[in-house]
């Protein structure tokens, strides 16, 4: 089998972003998704698509799992036809999801004892970095896994970090940055509602604060969606509860206090519950009062 063989379960905007970079790069890019057009979709553009993630660990040495969370990793592998069964000795499966990171441990023993390598390899960057090769990676892993696959890690993204040596450190590394994430996301949201409040031109605000030192990459990105009134989800509201929940769950297990994540996260769900779950993260502004956002330019 060829050693540019690799397969990717979850063709969703990092997935397919992910996949075609990979097949940009030389690999033939096996896939398949809970959406069987996409995968076909794929295939159309040049790769193979399969129905059951087994058959792509049939197919591949190396499987690359792009899914949303934990439950829907243990659903890839251990599912009925999951990739788990067409995996044999000396696989790979390289785990892309933002988990719990004491999770990520146990599935690196689960695995090992089947005699399949695993890289907990995190990722960040959004769907367009994806796309064009520039998302970051941090991973953590064996030197056996590093040596089986990391010439995939290496084609997937433009920086990949390697923190350690066995699953963990990688899914750590993930969550606080997902602290910092979602905490400038509601700070600057926070910021945007003050000055609609207050009465401040957006668009003059957001060019004032986007060329001074309040300025933040969230703020530069995540408000520009705010102005165009564009609530598609980029990366959606319950990411953040889902995201700050394990940054929390990972701090209350030492009792390390996280004021600020705490109070992010309340955010984030309090624009759940008003029923923006699924819309763009930045929809977290709608939670403050009395003010009136803008709205699509004609």
């Amino acid at each position: 089998m060829s050693n540019l063989t690799v397969g990717l379960i979850g063709l969703g905007a990092m997935g397919a972003g992910i996949a075609r970079t990979l097949r940009s790069r030389g690999y033939h890019v096996h896939v398949c998704d809970v959406r069987p057009e996409a995968a076909q979709a794929f295939a159309a553009e040049g790769g193979t698509a399969w129905a059951t993630p087994a058959e792509v660990a049939q197919a591949a040495p190396v499987v690359v799992s792009v899914v949303v969370n934990a439950q829907q990793t243990e659903a890839v592998l251990f599912g009925e036809h999951g990739a788990a069964a067409g995996m044999t000795a000396g696989s790979t499966f390289i785990m892309c999801s933002t988990v719990d990171p004491n999770w990520s441990i146990a599935l690196e023993a689960k695995l090992n004892a089947q005699g399949v390598h695993y890289i907990d390899a995190p990722i960040s960057g959004g769907a367009a970095k994806a796309a064009n090769g520039q998302m970051t990676v941090m991973s953590s892993a064996t030197p056996a896994a590093y040596a089986a696959a990391g010439a995939v890690l290496d084609a997937m993204a433009g920086k990949v970090y390697r923190l350690g040596d066995k699953a963990g450190a990688g899914s750590k590394v993930k969550i606080i940055n997902q602290l910092l994430a979602g905490v400038h996301i509601a700070v600057a949201a926070e910021a945007m509602a003050l000055g609609l409040r207050e009465g401040v031109d957006a668009d003059a605000l957001y060019e004032v604060i986007t060329h001074s030192a309040g300025n933040s990459w969230m703020f530069e990105n995540r408000m520009a969606h705010v102005l165009a009134a564009d609530y598609t989800p980029l990366s959606a509201v319950d990411i953040f509860v889902k995201d700050l929940g394990l940054v929390l769950d990972t701090a209350r297990a030492t009792k390390f206090p996280l004021p600020l994540a705490a109070t992010a996260h309340q955010m984030f769900m309090q624009a759940s519950t008003a029923g923006h779950g699924r819309e763009d993260d930045s929809a977290v502004i709608k939670i403050f009062p009395g003010i009136t956002l803008p709205q699509p330019k004609a």
